[in-house]
This record gives structure tokens, C-alpha cells and sequence, in this order.
């Protein structure tokens, strides 16, 4: 497989963070950020591929923008982050990267997965 996915759980609720807003961006050449896509996380907490089709995984910035403050709202429960971001860097001939999110309200911890 190639490409980009991640995976959300919500360890207050002890569950999957289903329905949360998850956009990708990548890091143009001037500086700006391009969105490549926008999804929303399935029932098990996941985007299986953000790379929208015929998009190659190529090296340079990304950006994953988890919209926390409504996923939280809807939910009836206030949160500290209204969105949570995270960069990270694509580097040459690496096929997949995984990047989970583990989310409460008022704190985020991510890290590299497989």
C-alpha cells in the first residue's frame, strides 16, 4: 500500500473517534499549503487513504487538521483544541505513513505508526 491514513481514538470515551472532520495538506514550494483532500473518520476512528486517487506520495510537508472543537461540540463536551495539527515529513522513497491520533478533551499525543 501507499499513501497517508490515520487512525483516531478518543481515550476519555475509551472508543474510536467516529465522524471527525480530517483534511490533508501538503507544503507547496512558495510556502502555502495545498489541500489534497477532506474526509471524515469512519466508525472505527479511521481515514484508510487521504491521498485522493491519481495523487502520488511524493517527498516534502504534510499536514494533517483534525477538527477537534466540533468533533467535541457535538458530543456536548468542551474541549481545549479546537483543531488539532500535525506536520510531518515525507521523505524520499518511504511508500506509507501512518499517523494516529490519541485525543481527550484537553489533551493530544501522536506518534509514527505502521
Amino acid at each position: 500500500m501507499r499513501g497517508i491514513s490515520t487512525h483516531v481514538l478518543d481515550t476519555a470515551r475509551g472508543r474510536p473517534a467516529a465522524a471527525l472532520g480530517v483534511r490533508l495538506e501538503r507544503a507547496e514550494p512558495s510556502g502555502s499549503w495545498r489541500q489534497l483532500s477532506r474526509r471524515s473518520t469512519d466508525q472505527d476512528g479511521r481515514c484508510a487513504e487521504l491521498l485522493p486517487d491519481g495523487e502520488a506520495l511524493r517527498e516534502g510537508h504534510y499536514r494533517l487538521s483534525f477538527e477537534t472543537g466540533e468533533y467535541f461540540a457535538a458530543q456536548g463536551v468542551a474541549g481545549l483544541y479546537p483543531c488539532v495539527e500535525i506536520t510531518f515529513q515525507v521523505a524520499a522513497n518511504e511508500p506509507r505513513y501512518h499517523i494516529p491520533l490519541l485525543l481527550s478533551p484537553n489533551g493530544y499525543t501522536t506518534y509514527r505508526g505502521s
